[in-house]
């Protein structure tokens, strides 16, 4: 029986900053809160760009018409120097935030550090980040068929993208790895058959992943020793993400009333039986230790590895969700990176299966 508590103790790396920081905004509007955290966001990945990382990529921009004819944004980042007609590996990014938050340029410096990470490595990657719909405007489906949309219009496009198609790995944060575990499971189950005509995805990169629509616990948190001890519980009030924040994002959603919520993969990735995941790419996963998410990533990562999925876990203990915003503040932040880029690479080299390892700091 698992007890994953010893990775929720708050660091003291995070007890030493989280004085230091702000009061979180209250008693804000959904739209004035989305419109604050988007405008910030975008500040910080501005900033980051003018650090050095603008001169190391080219960007360009494309327009993915969604089924339903809505223009989506989308942007490619390669590696300066190498043309279009050097066809690269592709790993697609799907940007976090409770599916109301984010823009295409919020995702700037998370994308541009991948390609000179890759770069300066050897393993150079082209990186196309979506922007899908967010909440309220657009309720659940909306940005799981977005997502779906974009990875057929890829396939579609690959050679203007200057990519492989037997070479794309998708991965995302928070929301977006949420999406990532969803659309990997749908490839595989082949019921929309533009999904399952495109080459199967290489590898899926899951940071700080929700797989189980939270009313919905996946069974195998019943391995607990105790429910007490459950990420839910030791971090309801955790920074960043407490359970109301993720409360006021499924309300958000409209899936309130949504019929067999549980089985519905799409919304819980994290409850697929073992014929369902037997079959999935090599998969990476970050998961933060003070998260209410920590243990369903956890199991996840179990389960796919049980089923003999090439499976890396990695836990940054201590530090709440989406610590990664602190940037160079938290020494976890340059780990997070490393994970994020060497999960892309790894996936590409088709690996073996292996035991289920969790790690929890820095091999290097």
């Amino acid at each position: 029986m698992a007890d994953f508590t010893e990775y929720g103790i708050p660091s003291t790396e995070w007890v030493t900053l989280e004085p230091t920081l702000p009061e979180p905004p209250k008693d804000l509007s959904v739209e004035q809160l989305k419109a604050l955290l988007n405008k910030s966001r975008e500040a910080s990945a501005a900033k980051d760009m003018l650090d050095g990382l603008s001169a190391a990529v080219q960007l360009h921009d494309y327009t993915i018409t969604a089924r339903d004819g809505m223009p989506l944004e989308a942007r490619t980042y390669r590696p300066a120097g190498i043309p279009v007609s050097e066809r690269l590996p592709v790993y697609i990014h799907l940007h976090g935030g409770g599916f109301l938050i984010g823009t295409l340029s919020s995702e700037d410096a998370i994308c541009s550090r991948i390609v000179t990470s890759r770069a300066q490595k050897g393993t150079p990657v082209v990186v196309l980040n979506i922007n899908y719909r967010h909440t309220p405007e657009y309720p659940f489906p909306t940005a799981w068929e977005d997502v779906e949309d974009a990875f057929v219009w890829l396939h579609e496009n690959i050679a203007e993208i200057g990519g492989i198609s037997e070479q794309v790995v998708v991965g995302g944060i928070s929301a977006g790895a949420w999406m990532t575990a969803s659309l990997a499971l749908a490839q595989l189950r082949g019921e929309d058959k533009r999904l399952a005509a495109c080459p199967k995805i290489a590898g899926q990169v899951l940071m700080i992943p929700c797989v189980v629509q939270w009313d919905h616990y996946a069974p195998r948190l019943e391995m607990l020793k105790s429910p007490g001890l459950s990420s839910y519980v030791q971090c309801a009030n955790a920074p960043i993400l407490p359970v109301a924040q993720m409360d006021l994002y499924k309300d958000l959603l409209g899936i309130l009333d949504t019929k067999d919520a549980v089985g519905d993969r799409r919304l819980s990735p994290g409850n697929a039986l073992a014929e369902e995941v037997k079959d999935l790419p090599p998969t990476t996963l970050g998961i933060a230790g003070n998260d209410p998410l920590r243990d369903e990533g956890l199991f996840y990562g179990q389960h796919l590895a049980a089923n003999g999925i090439p499976t890396n876990v990695h836990v940054f203990p201590g530090v709440p969700h989406a610590f990664r915003m602190f940037n160079e503040q938290l020494s976890e932040s340059k780990r997070w990176d490393m994970v994020m880029s060497d999960g892309i690479a790894w996936a590409l080299t088709n690996p073996a299966p292996g035991p289920y390892e969790i790690i929890s700091k820095s091999k290097d």
